[in-house]
């Protein structure tokens, strides 16, 4: 299933990763056992899981090459989304494919802030890597989670954190951040977007200021790979 990209995220995916891009990153999902991040990313995923009771619709949003596919156990429909076309070639034949117990499996090349889901249709979402880091973490992101989240079903997401070591700690940032927080609230929030990236960060107040009104926060708090400080959030959809 593919939908055209339309906002500049997307396309700008679609453009980056590309068949050799995609063909990199699928070799780098074979040494999977032996990358720490990518086991302890996996058990998270599993941990979130057995929160759920009984079979369980899930989309992956931003799947790549669905790397942490087979992670998940007890699932009916498992859905993938990506911008990347190469990507998703790739994910045709994924890391551990024996492993992948959903009843069905579905890809669909698409724009995540603008592909059309039901509402009430997956008891999880989950991203890894994408959100607050190759694409915006926003309020437009969230509201879609949630109507696409059946009530109490689960928003489980990383994101890099805004002192992540893997973003330059420039005069400019370090400035910012003192007049952040020493300066009222009002004027301190132009400054801390821009610390945020204008969404391409995102730390734990800023995760809960996005979430507060549609989720409960049930788990929030920092992880550290071989590329970036991450948050990592488990999040259930309140009932209306």
């Amino acid at each position: 299933m593919t939908s055209a990209p339309t906002t500049l995220w997307a396309a700008r995916a679609s453009t980056l990763y590309d068949p050799a891009y995609a063909r990199r990153y699928r070799a780098h999902d074979d040494e999977f056992n032996d990358s720490e991040p990518c086991r302890r990313f996996a058990e998270w995923l599993q941990q979130v899981r057995a929160t759920l009771p009984g079979p369980i619709d899930a989309l992956d949003l931003g799947c790549g090459t669905g790397r942490y596919f087979w992670a998940l156990t007890g699932v009916r429909d498992l859905v993938g989304i990506d911008a990347s076309a190469a990507m998703l070639a790739e994910a045709r034949r994924p890391f551990n494919a024996d492993r992948i117990d959903a009843a069905r499996l579905t890809l669909i090349e698409g724009d995540l802030f603008s592909h059309h889901f039901e509402d009430d249709r997956f008891d999880l979402v989950y991203s890894i890597g994408v959100l607050a880091e190759h694409v915006p973490f926003n309020a437009a992101i969230v509201a879609r989670v949630s109507r696409w989240l059946r009530a109490n079903g689960r928003f489980a997401f990383t994101t890099v954190h805004p002192q992540s070591p893997s973003i330059p700690n420039t005069l400019k940032r370090r400035i910012g951040r003192r007049i952040a927080a020493l300066a009222p609230a009002a004027a301190a929030q132009p400054i801390r977007a821009r610390l945020l990236g204008g969404g391409l960060y995102a730390d734990e107040t800023r995760i809960t200021e996005l979430l507060t009104a549609r989720f409960a926060i049930e788990a929030l708090s920092q992880f550290e790979s071989e590329a970036h400080r991450h948050c990592w959030c488990v999040a259930r959809k309140l009932p209306a």
